[in-house]
């Protein structure tokens, strides 16, 4: 993408002096991520773009309106290198809203949820929605929908002819995450056709690679995506930096990389290739510790210079996405930029989008339109009607002790998981436990023309008792149900196919709370603040199940049924060995 001015000679006459620029910030401290110096000066705006710096005082100001900036750091508006706009369950104009006063000028955002669930036109709606927002949300195509083909079920499939589509879009500027790293490595014809395909429409490739290390590491990059926002460790972080990788460091509301991975790259010479990016972020922490702004501030708590934390959330993210004359404050540059009282601080005093204020002093100052469309009113819980003989499993013997591979999660903090073998007890053909640490889980498609429900055990998910259902579940976003007997989840299933999807739980047969998400299953129509409150209600639902040592137990469950996070996950299918791409059965035959 490239967002160079297309009035030139607008733009050179007021960086000439000879007419009036359209804004003037003045007695400023500017931020340059060119070189890391910190000057004063004043920053003049034509058309939306910078058009000149002047260093130091001028005794004249030719331009319309002035801003003393009474010598506050400006710096350019922030960008997110990875975002998924859904996790925030908010729509593109809803959190648009949250975030400008935060200082986000941009995302690039993966609607790779919706695109599971309505497809092309899942996507090509959070596109449209995002329409003459005073930010910018640039789109990547979904890459892997499902996620990995043959193991999951999801309510689209994309292939080629879909990149294609997509990629005439306006804000189209990448190929989002590829997540079926295995297919890259191995080469497999429908992922080579998508990179191909990508790569024809100038898409920059966004990667997606998890402990991959060595020669497949070498395979994937090789193969084209050359970014990664998975990396847990040290080591794999220093790896991947070192085979010239961009690494984007990632605070979540459910993974938060930074330390881990500035620890690796602290002494780097080079941090040309660092960004940062949110991912996954709800709409309470949003709200609370901010947005981009608040990964910054983390990072720099961690131990980087502000300059470079700063850097990693503008000038270099624009570079790993292709984005030309954006994410610094030079003549011919975008004038998105934030006023700044403390660089360690991070919270903006205001926010200029386009060279126009946007936000001041927390509050938006824009008006931001609301918009209607069909896809907002359609249930998308297509589910048969279901009993509690499908929540049911039903063992190979009668009685007695029976070897199994269950799925088990690593701690409670993360979403890393293995397959382990354990030794069940079966009553009456039933399995059935005397450890609060074990549930069933089950994974019930929701899409039309599709009943698959697979159910399963899980040790170590988190919940004590009751049953938690989902229709967030990454990616597939199929209903996904943590429970203690069948006839709580019956009735957690029931309750999310009556409400169009979202979140629910169940203690004793009764609901504790639903999170109602209408739009997709995914999304709620409410604005941050009221989306907030009853998300906190669902928190305090998933606290009294038993989810009590994660920060926040909302996002638990919704990378359970993500076949592309090493090494057990489960899907409508079965349990799914990720890195053998391939179905493990509860009981051996």
């Amino acid at each position: 993408m490239d967002l160079r001015c297309q009035n030139k000679k607008m733009l050179l006459k007021a960086a000439l002096g000879e007419i009036n620029s359209d804004l003037a910030i003045t007695n400023a401290k500017i931020v340059n991520m060119f070189n890391g110096e910190i000057y004063d000066g004043t920053v003049y705006v034509k058309d939306g773009y910078i058009a000149h710096i002047e260093y130091g005082q001028e005794e004249t100001i030719k331009a319309d309106q002035i801003v003393d900036a009474n010598g506050q750091y400006l710096i350019p508006g922030l960008i997110d290198a990875h975002e998924h706009i859904e996790s925030s369950m908010m729509v593109p104009r809803h959190f648009a809203k949250a975030v400008i006063p935060w200082g986000t000028t941009t995302v690039i955002t993966d609607p790779h949820e919706i695109g599971n669930v309505w497809g092309v036109e899942g996507v090509k709606y959070m596109h449209d929605d995002a329409d003459d927002l005073p930010m910018r949300q640039c789109i990547d195509i979904p890459s892997c929908i499902p996620a990995v083909p043959g193991l999951e079920n999801a309510g689209a499939s994309f292939f080629a002819k879909e990149i294609e589509e997509l990629a005439k879009l306006p804000r189209v500027i990448g190929l989002a995450e590829v997540m079926d790293f295995l297919a890259v490595i191995s080469g497999e014809d429908r992922m080579m056709e998508i990179l191909k395909v990508a790569e024809e429409n100038g898409l920059y490739l966004q990667g997606h690679a998890p402990a991959l290390s060595g020669r497949m590491l070498s395979a994937y990059l090789c193969g084209g995506p050359n970014t990664c926002h998975e990396s847990h460790e040290t080591q794999e972080a220093y790896e991947k930096y070192r085979d010239g990788m961009f690494i984007d460091m990632r605070d979540s509301s459910m993974c938060k990389n930074i330390p881990a991975i500035w620890k690796a790259l602290q002494k780097s010479r080079y941090l040309d290739h660092l960004c940062l990016c949110t991912d996954d972020r709800e709409s309470e922490d949003i709200l609370v510790h901010g947005h981009m702004n608040d990964v910054v501030k983390i990072a720099i708590e961690n131990g980087m210079d502000p300059i470079d934390a700063i850097r990693s959330a503008t000038y270099n993210t624009a570079r790993e996405a292709g984005i030309k004359h954006l994410g610094a404050i030079a003549p011919g540059y975008v004038a998105d930029m934030i006023l700044l009282p403390d660089l360690r601080e991070m919270k903006p005093s205001c926010v200029f989008y386009g060279g126009q204020k946007v936000a001041e002093n927390g509050k938006l100052c824009v008006e931001i339109p609301e918009h209607s469309f069909e896809l907002e009113s359609r249930n998308s819980v297509s589910v048969k009607p279901l009993s509690v003989d499908d929540f049911t499993i039903k063992a190979p013997i009668e009685n007695g002790k029976i070897k199994a591979h269950i799925m088990q999660f690593d701690n409670k903090q993360t979403s890393l998981t293995r397959i382990a073998d354990e030794e069940l007890e079966v009553v009456n053909g039933q399995v059935v436990f005397n450890d609060d640490d074990i549930k069933f889980v089950a994974v019930v498609n929701r899409y039309q023309d599709n009943d698959n429900i697979a159910v399963h055990i899980v040790r170590g998910f988190g919940i004590t008792h009751g049953a938690l259902a989902s229709t967030v579940s990454h990616d597939s976003h199929n209903l996904t149900i943590v429970y203690d007997c069948p006839e709580n989840a019956l009735i957690a299933a029931n309750e999310l196919k009556r409400v169009g999807g979202g979140m629910c739980a169940v203690e004793d047969g009764k609901i504790l709370h639903t999170l109602a998400l209408p739009v997709a299953g995914l999304l709620s129509l409410k604005p941050a603040e009221e989306l907030a409150k009853d998300a906190n209600l669902m928190k305090q639902a998933n606290r009294q199940l038993g989810l009590t040592e994660i920060e926040n137990p909302l996002l638990r469950i919704v990378t359970l049924a993500l076949p592309v996070v090493p090494h057990a996950k489960m899907s409508d299918l079965g349990l799914v060995n990720v890195l053998k791409k391939e179905l493990v059965p509860l009981f051996d035959k």
